[in-house]
């Protein structure tokens, strides 16, 4: 099953966000990943939703995504077809045994720690999700205490603009 990236332009007005998750949860489809925010125009939202499944899935969802009267404009396109980042922080248990060793591991992913503490340490990353993952995988030994992470983004490559 392939990963499909839905780019919604909506209006940003309030309750907006809700009909586009409302009409995905009337429908039993499920969402792997969503994010919203302001564009360059303040009267306009960027909803990126990331969704498994087949072309007339993905077809389906359009179709019914531009039936709300909200929505502007909808591309959607391959996973693969775009340029995709994520944000996670991450809180890990870092006392003086394994602090240098964590901090080298941030350092190796190209991690900014943002706070510190006597006991834990505070990491931020961005990337694609495989890189994500890969830190993930990788700082579980150490000792996480909580994990905060955002949805993907997603802009096309190229000149291709919404």
């Amino acid at each position: 099953m392939n990963k499909h990236v839905l780019s919604v332009l909506v209006e940003n007005k309030p309750g907006v966000l809700s009909k586009v998750v409302g009409l995905f949860s009337r429908r039993g489809f499920n969402i792997d990943s969503l994010a919203v925010g302001v564009t360059q125009s303040p009267d306009v939202s960027r909803i990126t939703i990331v969704v498994s499944g087949d072309e007339q899935l993905v077809e389906q969802i359009s179709k019914q995504l531009n039936k709300l009267v909200d929505v502007i404009k909808i591309r959607t396109f391959l996973e693969s077809d775009c340029v995709n980042r994520e944000l996670i922080l991450i809180k890990m248990k870092a006392g003086k045994s394994v602090r240098q060793e964590v901090i080298q591991l941030a350092t190796i992913f190209r991690a900014n720690i943002i706070d510190v503490s006597a006991s834990t340490l505070t990491i931020e990353l961005t990337g694609d999700s495989d890189k994500i993952n890969a830190f993930l995988q990788m700082m579980g030994s150490y000792g996480v205490a909580e994990i905060a992470r955002g949805g993907t983004l997603s802009l096309e490559r190229g000149a291709h603009s919404l």
